[in-house]
């Protein structure tokens, strides 16, 4: 209605509706206000309950006109609809044909229906008819028919205006029940919106909440409105209290660089809050309209109604920081930013993104401990936020030890293997950096980063980059574990070591173990406290130099060095006896002290076994040349010679199945299970493409060994078995060696007859030949029994052993016994018990 030419023409429009046929002097009463009441009207947004539909409203005013009997009336309204629709462009062309047509309709409607009541405030515009001319020229007919001037048209839902009347009535209602204007109330809820006791609404500490007096008068409603609105205000005290509160902590350490970092992101939020606020306050002080009255009122007026419009997203922001605050209290670290991200959770696009800006705030410091962990092997962790912790320890322990995830501080963004992938390759580094005094992960961190499009300074990786995060681990765990694995292989020549403890510890170097056994034996046989530990060292070296061990790297032989363990009064020396190898750092990573005392266990029981087939060895070195000893027995030693072969044939034959025994187990601890071990060993050293690869490998492998070797917990009651048999070997040595000193002194003073009078202090020779012959009978008998009693002792082992096997656990051990038992001689017979 701000153009002139509309104006000029509504009036004209107007002029021509009101002038009346009999008083002409009234239109200058009537003209101003029915020209105030059109612009009224048509400044409305109000719009009628119709389809737009210009050629349904024109069959309508045709069918109209004919049915009036006025068939030229629409045939005349037909010519100029179709000249109308014509002109639908170009200058002149009417836009809105179908309200035109609505509103000529309306006004030819309200001629056939009775004057409407004028309000005392509107001015009412007279129905007349749709054809322009003056009254005067009406047929007689019409004239009958047209309204009193005093009619209203109808163009609105409320031809009545029951709307205006009815908010009136509702106004001075409220105006009636309310003790306290509207307008106050926004204010005081505004000041509650800050944390701040308004005039009316204060806070009630009892019930822990801002509320109106009871004895306030007010509405329901308004009352109800109120008490919503003032929520916000109790969640923004708890909000503030928490960031004031965890900003002046002391010490720090209690709050974090992640707490830090969440109280800043809330304090932004709030910033954010406080700005809404401001625009909310300028408008709070423009007057709120009365029901009833439109015009003269600024539109950004403020009502408990707009208030909670406005405050809908802040409640609901303030309502998530509230419920972070309360689940935050006693968090820190990754703890707090897994806390967080757990509420981030929801299908509500608000909430996600609310959730998401917050979160890349809270989790920066996270993810810059991140960086500087996998990338430069740093931890720069001040008060203890982050997942991986560390301790100060050897450095031989430095891998085992010195970082370990802490579990309650890991966030749920972060999976536990992406977790254990982060913590490898930090401790990759620093085990370069202080064990290996090598730097040159530098480069292969600076090449991953590069990779992933990540620098090496701060920044870079935010939250919800998860892929980013994942692919900066990955590719720096593999160039920094593979340069490690370079390091432990060539530099420190890993593999090398690990034979040189399979051929000196596992006694896998053939003849260096039998010179060793052969020189150090006299010695070993002595009480364990009367040996020398330099005397052993230098018969290691004896043997080391008349063996191919010679050969062998002069580093590794430094390495290999004689070990005393603890014994008593009672031990000899073949029962504390062992090697040792000094790995040094930083090979002790994988031979720590546990895997070398599991070496040093394996290398007794091997050692034991060897000293078993060394004593059989002997047995048979003293039992062969004897077995010409039957000559010396001749016409009254006939008998002894009898007993004699039988004897020393029942020693043969008892030798026979201990060498069987013997060589067959042996043969399976060797072959079958050290080599088969060393060879599954190898592949996956090989393979192995970091250094818990490699520590799992070789722990298999040892853990193999122990296993299939009879020395794991759940062999003991075989190995017990093993030992008794070992003993008895050991028994049948002694005895042996007694035996054929005996033999050996028989048959040389059997052959000196001339000087058996020198020989006066051998008690068998006193009395002559037949005396001779009573005792060697005698020996011969004893000696027989105690190798029955041997014999006896060790079949029953060994038929316990036997049987015992096919109950194991491990298949090798199982297949032991075909070995063992290849003839099924041992099955067939029957238990002597």
């Amino acid at each position: 209605m701000d153009d002139p030419k509309t104006r000029d023409l509504v009036k004209e429009l107007v002029l021509r509706l009101v002038a009346p046929v009999d008083s002409p002097s009234s239109v200058a009463d009537e003209v101003p206000r029915a020209i105030s009441f059109a612009h009224r009207l048509l400044s409305s947004r109000m719009a009628p309950s119709l389809a737009p539909d210009e050629l349904a409203i024109a069959e309508s005013i045709k069918r109209h006109l004919a049915a009036s009997g006025r068939s030229s009336d629409a045939l005349a309204f037909a010519d100029l609809h179709t000249e109308l629709s014509a002109r639908s462009s170009g200058p002149g062309a009417v836009r809105n044909r179908w309200a035109l047509l609505y509103l000529l309709k309306s006004l030819s409607d309200a001629r056939r229906r009775d004057p409407l009541l004028h309000s005392t405030g509107t001015a009412g515009l007279p129905s007349l008819p749709l054809d322009p001319q003056p009254s005067h020229q009406l047929p007689p007919a019409a004239k009958k028919t047209l309204p009193p001037s005093g009619g209203v048209l109808l163009v609105s839902k409320d031809p009545e205006n029951i709307r205006e009347i009815a908010l009136q009535k509702y106004a001075d209602l409220v105006m009636d029940e309310t003790e306290v204007s509207e307008s106050a109330l926004v204010r005081d809820i505004l000041f509650v919106c800050q944390g701040i006791n308004g005039r009316y609404v204060r806070f009630d500490k009892a019930s822990d909440c801002y509320d109106l007096p009871e004895s306030l008068k007010l509405p329901r409603s308004m009352r109800t409105i109120v008490r919503k609105l003032c929520e916000l205000g109790w969640l923004f005290q708890k909000v503030r209290c928490y960031i004031t509160e965890s900003m002046s902590c002391f010490p720090a350490e209690e709050v974090g660089t992640v707490g830090q970092a969440f109280c800043s992101a809330l304090q932004d939020e709030l910033s954010d809050y406080y700005k809404l606020l401001a625009v909310l306050e300028s408008h709070s002080s423009n007057p709120i309209p009365t029901p009833g009255s439109i015009s003269g009122v600024p539109g950004n007026y403020l009502t408990l109604r707009r208030l909670a419009v406005w405050l809908a997203e802040p409640i609901v922001k303030m309502r998530l920081m509230a419920v972070l605050v309360d689940g935050c209290r006693a968090l820190r670290g990754g703890a707090m930013a897994g806390a967080i991200h757990g509420r981030a959770q929801h299908g509500d696009p608000l909430v996600q993104e609310f959730m998401g800006r917050l979160l890349r705030r809270v989790c920066s410091p996270l993810f810059e401990m991140v960086r500087s962990w996998v990338l430069e092997g740093e931890l720069e962790d001040t008060f203890a936020e982050f997942f991986i912790q560390s301790q100060t320890v050897k450095a031989e322990s430095l891998w085992q030890e010195g970082y370990q995830i802490q579990s309650a501080m890991l966030p749920s963004f972060i999976s536990p293997s992406l977790a254990q992938r982060i913590l490898r390759t930090g401790k990759s580094i620093n085990f370069l950096r202080v064990c290996c005094e090598d730097n040159g992960w530098a480069d292969a961190a600076t090449k991953a980063a590069a990779d992933v499009g990540t620098t090496t300074t701060r920044g870079g990786i935010v939250y919800g980059e998860t892929h980013a995060l994942e692919g900066l681990v990955i590719e720096a765990a593999k160039r920094i574990d593979r340069h490690l694995m370079d390091v432990i292989h060539r530099r420190y020549r890993f593999k090398d070591h690990c034979l040189a403890i399979k051929r000196y510890l596992l006694l896998g170097q053939g003849d260096f173990v039998q010179y060793l056994m052969d020189v150090v034996g006299p010695e070993l046989s002595e009480p364990a406290n009367t040996i020398s530990s330099f005397q052993l060292a230098g018969l290691l070296e004896t043997a080391i130099r008349a063996s191919n061990s010679q050969y062998d790297d002069r580093d590794i032989l430094d390495r290999l060095k004689v070990k005393m363990m603890d014994h008593g009064d009672g031990d000899r020396g073949w029962d504390v006896f062992s090697l040792e190898y000094d790995a040094r750092v930083p090979l002790e990573t994988v031979f720590t002290a546990s895997v070398m005392k599991k070496y040093l266990k394996i290398f007794n029981f091997l050692w034991k076994l060897k000293r078993v087939e060394h004593a059989l060895i002997g047995v048979w070195k003293m039992m062969k040349p004897n077995s010409i000893i039957s000559c010396i027995f001749t016409k009254e030693g006939a008998a002894v010679k009898t007993q004699f072969v039988s004897v020393l044939r029942r020693c043969q034959v008892l030798w026979n199945e201990m060498n069987h025994f013997v060589t067959n187990f042996q043969y399976y601890i060797m072959f079958e299970v050290l080599e088969v071990s060393w060879s599954q060993f190898s592949e996956e050293m090989n393979a192995a493409k970091d250094l818990d690869d490699l520590l799992a490998a070789h722990e298999k492998y040892l853990n193999s060994i122990v296993e299939k070797s009879l020395l794991g917990e759940r062999s003991q009651g075989l190995i017990r078995i093993l030992f008794v048999l070992f003993d008895l070997i050991l028994r049948l040595r002694s005895h042996a060696e007694r035996w054929f000193e005996h033999i050996f002194e028989l048959q040389v003073r059997g052959r000196s007859k001339s000087r058996t009078k020198m020989m006066g202090a051998g008690p068998w020779f006193v009395g002559g030949r037949k005396a001779m012959v009573q005792l060697a009978g005698e020996f011969f008998g004893r000696m027989g029994e105690d190798l029955d009693k041997i014999a006896k002792e060790y079949s029953a082992s060994l038929d316990d052993f036997i049987s015992q096997l096919p109950i194991q656990q491990h298949v090798d051990l199982k297949f032991l016994l075909f070995r063992l038992d290849f003839t099924e001689y041992y099955s067939r017979l029957v238990p002597s018990k």
